[in-house]
C-alpha cells in the first residue's frame, strides 16, 4: 500500500522546485572562465566550484551512504561534507559543472526533509551566485516557503535560535514571524540571513539588525 498522506503529497510538490533551481543553476555557470569558477563563496574556506560540488554530493547521497560515512568519519560532519565534496570536484570548472548537471532532476537525499533539500538549492546558489555577480528572481512563493521553513529551523541550519525574540518582516511578501525588535527585508534577504549569511544583512532594516548581526558569524562555513 502507497502512502499518500500529506506529507508525501508535499514532498513530491517541493522535488520540481528543486530541480528548477538546480537547472537554472547550471545555466547561469556555462561557460564560466577557470578563474572565476575559484573566486571565494559565501561558505569561508570553499570556492564557488566546490560549493557546487557540495550541491553534487547532496543530490547524490542517500541515507544509508550518509550513515556509513558520518561513521566512517567518527561522527565529524564537516569532516564527511568535505570527504563527499572532494568525490564530486572534478578536474576543473567544467567538469564540477558537467557532473552537477547528472544530478539535476534527482530525487536523491541523505535523511532530510525536501523542503531542507530545497533550502540547499536556493541557499547554496546565492552561496554562489552573489559572490559572481549574478541575480536571480526567485518565485516569492518559493521564497515564503522556504523561509516559513527556516523560522522553525534548529537542526543542521540553527535559524529558529538565530530569530529568536525578533520581529521578522518581508517587504515584498506575506512572510512575517516573531515579536520584539523589527528586522525588515526582502524575503530572501530575511532567508539568507536566517541561514548565517552576514553579507545580506546589509539589506536588512529595523531595530532588531544590530541583535541579527551580533548571531551571524562574520563568515559563513
Amino acid at each position: 500500500m502507497t502512502n499518500s498522506g500529506p506529507k508525501t503529497r508535499a514532498a513530491t510538490g517541493v522535488w520540481p522546485l528543486i530541480h528548477t533551481e538546480r537547472a537554472a543553476l547550471a545555466n547561469d555557470l556555462t561557460g564560466l572562465s577557470e578563474e572565476r569558477w575559484e573566486t571565494p563563496s559565501l561558505c569561508s574556506g570553499l570556492s564557488v566550484r566546490e560549493v557546487l560540488a557540495h550541491l553534487t554530493a547532496g543530490a547524490s547521497l542517500t541515507p544509508l551512504r550518509w550513515l556509513a560515512g558520518v561513521i566512517r568519519c567518527r561522527f565529524d560532519f564537516d569532516k564527511q561534507v568535505a570527504l563527499r565534496l572532494a568525490e564530486h570536484l572534478g578536474g576543473n570548472g567544467a567538469e564540477t559543472l558537467e557532473r552537477f548537471r547528472r544530478v539535476v532532476t534527482s530525487t536523491t537525499k541523505p535523511p532530510l526533509p525536501a523542503i531542507a533539500m530545497l533550502g540547499e538549492a536556493i541557499v547554496h546558489a546565492e552561496d554562489i551566485r552573489r559572490p559572481l555577480g549574478l541575480r536571480r528572481d526567485y518565485p516569492i512563493t518559493v521564497l515564503t516557503s522556504l523561509a516559513g521553513y527556516y523560522q522553525g529551523a534548529d537542526l543542521v541550519v540553527m535559524a529558529k535560535g538565530r530569530i529568536g525574540g525578533l520581529r521578522l518582516e518581508a517587504t515584498d511578501g506575506p512572510f512575517a514571524v516573531g515579536s520584539g525588535p523589527l528586522v525588515s527585508g526582502t524575503t530572501l534577504a530575511l532567508t539568507m540571513a536566517m541561514t548565517g549569511r552576514a553579507a545580506y544583512l546589509t539589506e536588512l532594516r529595523g531595530d532588531g539588525v544590530p541583535i541579527l548581526r551580533r548571531r551571524v558569524p562574520r563568515e559563513r562555513t
